[in-house]
């Protein structure tokens, strides 16, 4: 009796790997790795998760010993070569760099990260990039968590160039869709202000006082910068108004000379937020790059005012007067930028190119953010033209052609028509139009008798063309076309049932004992039946393509109750986030009374509308909304999804 051969269990599939994984790396060399798991090929075992884990174990085992990042960066690119070798999944060299970098110091992470920059068109392959960009978006965001942005403004930015250069413009998750401010940029200010700090800038013969008051004026300006939607408010704009015209009038009494410009340095200067103290305030005020930085600010708060916005509410417009202060405003600004040496004036249209060119990124926005794609010019071969032949007078052509006793008619159909027989009445005599039903069906009937299976695109029965005129043949010369509703049928179904019975037609097609091969009967019933499987594939198709796409079918009920229990609290502002609109969400609170089923009803609507509505996106908005504890089940649940999966 012979034995069946059992076949190993996954975690001996492990444990063999990983010993080859070690040599593999050791040598460097992948082909050990392609050996071994060819030798499963002919199996029905799956070899790709063992060896996912293999990396994952054997990762660990090199972080315990403190590696150095050369060798990390070696380890990767195997991984990466695997996966273009089908031998591991996609994503196992980014899960890796994120088993790194949450173990590892940041000091390190920052030299590990310069792999990952290096390898950005990499990471743009079709084989990795529908895979990993959300891994990869996940753990740079998990580095800018733990990163400083004041002590560490280098690496954060390195991480904010990867994403740019990674992700296409038209990426959702790169893009303030909904155009919110980051209220969180707060201005602090007046902690060491007193009125006994007052100082005088003496310009030409006006005197300038610095009090406390104007220092107030002036730096609550950041706050109406920081969030513009307060100016809309009656009271908050008189008082913007009233802080911007006075500090333009100083700026406008206060002049920059080049001569106390002589001794500043103008390249390579950069501030990421300017001091705000008030023994500090005389000094800036004749600071060109804190005044140029203020009054860009000015004009892009301006420009936000007049544009056409999609997100802003329908209460958010300017009056007339409004709208005539920011112009005069404006045009004030330009002045006084202009003014400001050194190169004002190249330095003022520098400034209105760059907002006008936000103009066009608003619109685009404002469109829905389609796809950028670049078209590079194609150069056409130049044509060298040729000589037109010198063309005959229309009486010398109608003369021509009568001369010949052929008609002219202005039109190479019509002439083609007409000349076909110069006498009209013997034309029309005995003359047919219609074919045959043999002559038309010919072609298919010989793709009928042959028993060859014919692709779809070559099939007569299928082209919409054919079947067009078929069918106004069938009506004018065969009698069987009114003896089955052709209603019933599908025109390819119906078509090769007509063909069956010209063939039945044909003289020879009985077989020996004389009777006929199939009767009309039969072949009907035969299509009919064929016809009631097609149609109930169809509709098991279209109600499996109607079904929801996202993820959460694979959530039980308890599990997504779960998720909703932690999103009631604040379900609304999750729902503006997610793109809903006041009122609708205002039809939510309608359609149920308790809060639950409201964020229930809202989530629903969302996965099963939304392209984009899955757990991924879901975990990525929350954690941007500072919902710690629903991110946290989501992400939990997320891990489950995967490992089922």
């Amino acid at each position: 009796m012979s034995t069946k051969k059992s076949h190993p269990s996954f975690s001996d599939l492990q444990t063999e790997f990983l010993e080859i994984l070690k040599e593999a790396f050791k040598e460097n060399n992948l082909d050990l790795l392609e050996t071994k798991i060819s030798a499963y090929k002919r199996t029905d075992l799956d070899t790709k998760s063992p060896l996912d884990q293999a990396f994952k174990h054997y990762l660990l085992n090199l972080l315990e010993e403190e590696v150095d990042v050369k060798v990390l960066n070696s380890y990767i690119n195997l991984s990466i070569e695997c996966c273009r070798k089908h031998l591991t999944s996609p994503t196992v060299p980014v899960v890796l760099l994120s088993d790194i970098f949450n173990t590892l110091t940041l000091d390190v992470c920052e030299k590990m990260f310069s792999f990952v920059e290096d390898n950005v068109q990499t990471w743009k392959e079709d084989l990795f990039f529908a895979a990993c960009k959300n891994h990869l978006l996940r753990l740079c965001n998990d580095l800018l968590r733990r990163l400083s942005r004041t002590t560490a403004t280098v690496f954060c930015g390195k991480i904010l160039l990867f994403l740019a250069k990674f992700f296409p413009f038209s990426e959702r998750s790169g893009l303030n869709i909904v155009s919110e401010f980051n209220l969180q940029n707060i201005t602090e200010y007046g902690i060491d202000a007193t009125d006994d700090n007052a100082t005088e800038v003496v310009s030409g013969d006006q005197k300038y006082v610095i009090d406390y008051p104007f220092y107030c004026k002036f730096w609550q300006l950041q706050d109406f910068f920081r969030n513009p939607i307060q100016c809309y408010d009656k009271v908050q704009w008189k008082m913007f108004c009233s802080h911007s015209t006075t500090i333009l009038n100083t700026f406008q009494g206060i002049k920059l000379d080049d001569v106390s410009l002589a001794n500043q340095s103008f390249h390579g200067t950069y501030f990421a937020k300017y001091l705000t103290s008030q023994k500090l305030l005389d000094l800036q005020l004749q600071d060109v790059s804190f005044r140029r930085s203020l009054l860009l600010q000015f004009l892009i708060i301006f420009q936000y005012f007049t544009s056409s916005v999609k997100f802003k509410s329908d209460s958010h417009e300017l009056k007339a007067d409004q709208k005539e202060w920011i112009q005069t405003s404006t045009e004030k600004v330009y002045n006084l930028l202009k003014e400001t040496p050194p190169d004002g004036e190249n330095f003022a249209i520098i400034v209105q190119n760059i907002l006008k060119r936000e103009e066009l990124w608003n619109s685009w926005k404002n469109d829905g953010c389609p796809e950028i794609k670049k078209f590079l010019p194609q150069h056409e071969p130049i044509e060298i033209p040729k000589r037109k032949k010198p063309q005959m007078l229309l009486g010398d052509i109608i003369k021509e052609a009568n001369m010949e006793n052929k008609f002219h008619l202005g039109n190479s159909e019509l002439n083609k028509l007409w000349n076909i027989c110069p006498n009209n009445l013997e034309a029309c005599k005995d003359r047919d139009f219609l074919p045959s039903l043999q002559e038309y069906f010919q072609d298919a009937i010989t793709q009928v008798e042959s028993g060859v299976v014919v692709k779809d695109d070559e099939n007569l029965m299928k082209d919409s063309n054919f079947g067009w005129r078929a069918l106004r043949l069938l009506a004018k010369r065969s009698p069987y076309f009114f003896s089955i509703a052709v209603q019933n049928h599908s025109l390819p179904k119906y078509l090769e049932m007509m063909v069956h019975k010209m063939v039945h037609e044909k003289p020879g097609k009985n077989d020996e004992n004389g009777q006929d091969a199939q009767t009309e009967q039969e072949i009907e019933e035969n299509i009919l039946t064929e016809q009631n499987e097609d149609f109930s594939k169809q509709n098991e198709e279209e109600t499996e393509e109607n079904q929801p796409r996202t993820e959460h079918k694979q959530l039980s009920e308890e599990r997504l109750k779960v998720i909703i229990d932690t999103i009631t609290p604040e379900w609304e502002k999750l729902g503006l986030k997610l793109g809903y609109k006041p009122d609708e969400l205002e039809w939510f609170r309608n359609e149920h009374p308790l809060r639950f089923d409201q964020a229930k009803h809202m989530m629903q609507v969302w996965f099963e509308d939304d392209e984009d509505a899955n757990l991924d996106n879901l975990l990525y908005i929350l954690e941007g909304l500072e919902m710690n504890k629903a991110a946290e089940v989501v992400r939990n649940e997320l891990n489950s999804v995967m490992e089922i999966g």
